[in-house]
């Protein structure tokens, strides 16, 4: 697949939470129930502009005007140092990060049988379990963020969520977002204090199998950073791309900030 296919599903799982604009040099997204999400409201330029203040001025009075702080993602950052000036000029932070693309390479991994962990669906019996779990997680932005996303998530036809217990207790979650015939796992989380256990494992193995069983070409995962990246590595997920990108935004934490 190519660059733009990474961009397709990329676009495609974003529109589940977000409402598109396109625009003669890019994309708004936003999604004013979700208006502290990052995801969820940012402006997507993937091409140079022979005039950036011009869409600077657009993108501030867009989001403004919802009471949402602007922000963009940038990419082709070479090509870009025009409208990354320009952001500074009018006091933007900018960032710049680096988005690892993985692909499984669809070989089954070898798993003992651990009989303290069980997987089930996340249905509304123990949604509030998942929640709970979700929302611990200080990379996905808190209660504050992950509260109404995992709502708005939960209700629709492309995600499936799992949820895992070790000895009885909910301590990990995460979710497949199915569009045609790929699959993008995403939300991966374990509670601190059970961190260490292989429980990630646990889930990645399962929702593999899964993925198999469904006949699904492909399972994607698009990890946050590079040591997450590696991690990915250990349960046969191949990098395919390294996008550098860059994070501009006129107020609120960095991405790296909130990373830690």
């Amino acid at each position: 697949m190519n660059l733009q296919d990474i961009f397709l599903i990329d676009f495609t799982y974003l529109e589940s939470f977000s409402k598109r604009i396109d625009t003669t040099w890019g994309s708004l997204f936003c999604n004013e129930d979700q208006p502290t999400s990052y995801d969820a409201n940012h402006t997507h330029v993937i091409d140079a502009s022979d005039n950036p203040q011009l869409i600077i001025d657009e993108v501030i009075n867009f989001y403004e005007s919802k009471k949402i702080i602007p922000r963009f993602y940038i990419y082709n950052l070479e090509s870009q140092q025009s409208l990354i000036s320009q952001l500074r000029l009018n006091n933007f932070g900018f960032e710049e990060l680096i988005h690892p693309v993985q692909l499984w390479d669809k070989k089954s991994l070898e798993k003992g049988n651990n009989e303290k962990v069980k997987i089930e669906l996340i249905t509304k019996n123990n949604y509030a379990e998942a929640l709970f779990i979700e929302c611990s997680i200080k990379e996905f932005g808190g209660k504050d963020v992950r509260e109404k996303a995992f709502e708005q998530e939960f209700n629709h036809s492309s995600f499936i969520h799992y949820i895992l217990r070790y000895d009885g207790v909910a301590c990990a979650t995460a979710c497949l977002f199915i569009t045609e015939k790929q699959a993008r796992m995403e939300n991966v989380a374990t509670l601190e204090e059970y961190r260490g256990k292989g429980l990630i494992g646990e889930l990645i193995h399962y929702i593999q199998l899964e993925v198999t069983k469904n006949e699904l070409e492909n399972l994607w995962v698009f990890p946050i950073n590079e040591n997450i990246e590696k991690v990915y590595k250990k349960y046969g997920f191949n990098t395919v791309e390294k996008l550098k990108t860059g994070h501009s935004f006129l107020g609120g934490k960095s991405i790296k900030e909130i990373q830690g």
